[in-house]
């Protein structure tokens, strides 16, 4: 079944960009397809000047984008640590414990629940550690989907100041929501996609 018509965005170096829609948009499958877990019928992804349908999803992650996905993803029997280093060791990335260190200094509150089990996390404490694990290769462009989705007020507000911590570490960054509520203020430019196409004139 298609699911995405008429897409067609940019999301400029250094820039925080807000795909809203509401659930079943599309906006999971735009970020899906950038990614490479879901393949594209037509069309073409660029990544800096390179065309990323051609290039195979393990090795996106590579070229420094990093995906961070509504529902976590966490592996329950590893700890936190161990699931944020899984992309590096996937990737064969060399300076991965630099990364690290990079990384708990941007999400302190990781580097304190490091040693726990992944299934002893709070969502919204899962949610952080898959936002570190979405940092271990997403060094040029993150996607984060639905990042503060069922996670409580006071961790929301946490997490929107780390996103806005990302953008002045230079990144770019591609965030879905299915409103405005905690990005408006985070974004520089919003995109609206329904029933998967972009709204006109954006």
């Amino acid at each position: 079944m298609q699911i995405l018509r008429d897409v067609s965005l940019q999301v400029p170096t250094g820039s925080m960009t807000g795909l809203i829609g509401r659930n079943g948009a599309g906006k999971t499958t735009v970020m899906k397809t950038v990614m490479g877990l879901l393949k594209a019928g037509r069309g073409s992804v660029r990544f800096q000047s390179r065309d990323l349908l051609a290039i195979p999803t393990h090795q996106r992650a590579r070229l420094g984008i990093g995906y961070m996905p509504e529902d976590r993803r966490l592996i329950p029997e590893l700890t936190v640590e161990e699931n944020v280093l899984v992309p590096a060791w996937a990737a064969g990335l060399p300076d991965a414990r630099s990364r690290l260190k990079k990384i708990y200094e941007l999400v302190p509150e990781v580097k304190e629940f490091a040693p726990r089990k992944g299934l002893q996390l709070s969502g919204g404490q899962q949610k952080l550690a898959a936002l570190a694990r979405a940092l271990m290769c997403g060094t040029r462009l993150l996607l984060l989907d639905e990042p503060f989705e069922g996670v409580a007020p006071a961790l929301a507000q946490r997490l929107a100041e780390v996103v806005a911590g990302l953008k002045r570490e230079g990144l770019s960054v591609l965030l879905s929501e299915s409103d405005l509520q905690h990005s408006e203020r985070l974004v520089d430019r919003v995109i609206a996609i329904d029933r998967g196409s972009i709204a006109a004139g954006q």
